[in-house]
């Protein structure tokens, strides 16, 4: 949210780089801005003080083939582009290697690198 960046650039001693959030598809649970909100709330987020955004992020629906989250990995590397950001953090262990082929720069996959936890 806008509340929390400006409590965060209130705080910041240097400067941190942040990736914004994007519910892409929309679930209720999951946090992060609209498509709608995008682009004024990066804005908002830019001109902040010891802020910088670096580039999008998305937590895709759990489903059980990767292949279906691809649009969403899609939609999320325009919106990107569209405002000239570089990276993207989309894809965990399970949808990776689709994530990697829509533009990933960074990829959360600690299950894939060390397994189950237990």
């Amino acid at each position: 949210s806008l509340r929390l960046a400006e409590a965060l650039s209130g705080r910041a001693r240097d400067t941190v780089s942040v990736l914004l959030q994007v519910n892409i598809s929309g679930e209720e649970p999951k946090s992060g801005f609209s498509e709608a909100e995008l682009h004024k709330a990066a804005e908002d987020v830019a001109r902040l003080p010891m802020l910088e955004v670096k580039g999008l992020m998305t937590i895709a629906p759990l489903v059980s083939d990767p292949e279906e989250v691809r649009p969403i990995f899609r939609r999320l590397r325009e919106l990107r582009d569209s405002l000239g950001l570089e990276h993207l953090s989309m894809g965990m262990s399970d949808d990776f290697e689709v994530a990697v082929g829509e533009g990933a720069t960074m990829v959360r996959i600690g299950r894939a690198i060390f397994g189950e936890r237990g």
